[in-house]
């Protein structure tokens, strides 16, 4: 009866997909995030294996659930920030050169409401900001997704730059993981050129 249950267990690992590969970023190292954004981390990060758009990319300190900073390096007109795996059924808003960063708050608001299909999410704050060294935008947003009520903290820096969008995001749960690491993510934005 054990072996069947071992047997069972390891069937059901291999059927959830394949593993999370990270790749260390290591402290003061200059790389290339979101295939488009040069930053210097001031300690040690995780990217994650896999890509969720063409030019998109996640870094995490102890996993995506704990925190997740995301890069968006060079987002072109009229394309999704992540890859729209369901044009038909729900499609993914796209971006807009001509977004103003109320529009760009709201697309990315658009974006998780469909592909994490969550209705409770909301945009707290808008202002202008500089990103990259470049005239750009900050917005705050808070989320919880589906079956967990786990409330989440979220904050976005980004910039439009010769017509396309670059972006950088970092979210983790509201009580105690999103304050502990924002000062993290605080040096990553200030160190971030395009």
């Amino acid at each position: 009866m054990r072996k069947l249950g071992i047997i069972i267990g390891v069937a059901a690992l291999s059927l959830a997909g394949p593993a999370l590969a990270y790749k260390l970023i290591a402290k003061s190292v200059t790389v290339v995030a979101g295939k488009a954004v040069t930053v210097t981390p001031g300690r040690d990060w995780n990217r994650i294996g896999f890509a969720r758009g063409k030019v998109a990319e996640s870094w995490t300190l102890d996993g995506l659930a704990l925190n997740d900073v995301t890069f968006f390096g060079g987002i072109p007109d009229n394309t999704t920030l992540i890859k729209d795996r369901q044009k038909r059924e729900a499609p993914l808003p796209r971006f807009s050169k001509s977004m103003l960063p109320p529009d760009i708050a709201q697309l990315f608001e658009g974006t998780y409401r469909v592909a994490l299909r969550t209705s409770q999410f909301s945009i707290d704050s808008v202002e202008p900001a500089t990103f990259a060294g470049k005239q750009g935008f900050h917005f705050r947003y808070s989320f919880e997704l589906i079956n967990e009520n786990v409330k989440r903290k979220g904050e976005a820096y980004g910039a439009i730059n010769n017509g396309k969008l670059y972006l950088m995001t970092y979210e983790a749960p509201a009580i105690f993981y999103f304050d502990r690491n924002r000062a993290d993510f605080a040096a990553l934005v200030e160190s971030a050129r395009i």
